[in-house]
């Protein structure tokens, strides 16, 4: 099977993992946190453009070796995300902060991989369960830590 990708196809998936980034980077601007939309839509079109490089790449080179696999390329994507959110949590005081944002910019990366392998409905879910948890879920635990009595902490 051969994958052809069009122009139109790739600038429409990299729009879509920008837009999709952005949305899910919405609640962290709003919240005041390091990285927001911008970071978000970065890392989503980053990871898409990737996984888009890999799959065109591997169609064209496996005219000349028959191991290419771009799913490599996005294992690897993983990991280097994995290393922005070490940034982002470690170098910020003497406890870790800005957690849900590192695990946030993972997701990102995984919409933006989605988007680029032409996943779209599983990027649109992560994007709105991804949503959900930024803004949803942190209600539930202030609301549960004042009942509690507990001190709640970003």
């Amino acid at each position: 099977m051969i994958i052809l990708l069009t122009q139109s196809d790739v600038v429409w998936r990299l729009a879509i993992a920008a837009v999709l980034g952005a949305v899910l980077g919405l609640d962290r601007s709003l919240t005041g946190k390091h990285a927001g939309m911008r970071t978000f839509a970065l890392v989503a079109m980053g990871s898409c453009l990737f996984v888009i490089v890999g799959t065109l790449s591997a169609v064209d080179l496996s005219r000349y070796f028959a191991s290419v696999n771009p799913v490599q390329i996005a294992s690897n994507v993983v990991v280097a995300i994995g290393f922005l959110g070490i940034g982002l949590t470690v170098f910020r005081g003497d406890h870790p902060v800005e957690l849900t944002t590192a695990a946030g910019l993972w997701v990102a990366a995984g919409i933006g991989m989605a988007t680029g392998f032409g996943f779209w409905e599983a990027a649109a879910v992560a994007t709105v369960l991804g949503v959900l948890v930024f803004s949803f879920l942190a209600k539930v635990e202030r609301a549960l830590s004042a009942r509690l009595g507990i001190k709640h902490e970003e």
